[in-house]
């Protein structure tokens, strides 16, 4: 060990000096520095199975030990994006409706759960303040209830209920704005139009066709909503 650690000084001084040139015993230097670097590690792990163990049993166990430690830490390292994506899934899965970005051989998306009601909700934000969003492919454009257009911003004084809208209820009657923001997840567009509904036809808002539209793909699974941006 002691030789060892006295090679790895002797090889560290030569790359200082050498630092200039890029060259090392015919290697460059940093191949040489990877070199040092990876033999260091195996003097601690040998120092760790070997030193003072007397016992070849425990010896084999310790560098099992250390084997399956760096094989774990290796494929965590190699294998960092996929690991991330499926925790995020999973985060996904334990809170419906919260959008969670995941990369796939696509690219980047958002990806939303089902509810346990059997509806794709989404947590949104417009304007900078959350709203819970029902996705509907059947609504032609974003429809704010009333109560989450007041707390986006909107006053009643703004909400002049000019539009004629027809809902599963029936006729109805809705105010035209524009959105400064609407974001769910990663995905967030500007100025969009939308309109809200009048106090107590709409219980929670929707996601309609404008955003979706906007989008570069729109998958609905069985379970899921993926959203690309």
């Amino acid at each position: 060990m002691v030789i060892i650690l006295a090679l790895m000084g002797a090889t560290l001084a030569v790359l200082i000096y050498n630092h200039e040139t890029g060259l090392s015993f015919g290697l460059p230097n940093a191949d040489l520095a990877s070199l040092v670097y990876l033999g260091l590690i195996g003097a601690v792990v040998g120092a760790a199975v070997f030193g003072g163990h007397r016992n070849i049993g425990e010896m084999v166990r310790n560098l099992l030990i250390w084997v399956v430690l760096f094989l774990g830490l290796a494929t965590g390292w190699l294998y960092q994006d996929q690991a991330r994506d499926m925790v995020l899934r999973v985060a996904g899965g334990l809170a419906p409706g919260k959008p969670v970005t995941v990369s796939d051989a696509n690219g980047q998306a958002v990806l939303i759960r089902k509810s346990m009601n059997g509806h794709f909700e989404a947590a949104g934000a417009v304007n900078n303040e959350p709203v819970s969003f029902l996705i509907d492919t059947g609504a032609t454009s974003i429809a704010l209830s009333h109560d989450d257009a007041l707390r986006v911003g909107f006053s009643d004084d703004d909400l002049s209920y000019t539009l004629i809208i027809n809902t599963a209820n029936g006729r109805a009657r809705a105010a035209p704005v524009r959105l400064e923001t609407v974001t769910i997840g990663t995905v967030e567009r500007k100025g969009l139009r939308a309109m809200v509904a009048e106090p107590g036809q709409l219980e929670q808002s929707l996601l309609g066709m404008n955003f979706i539209s906007s989008l570069t793909a729109f998958e609905m699974r069985r379970d899921e909503v993926i959203l690309r941006d």
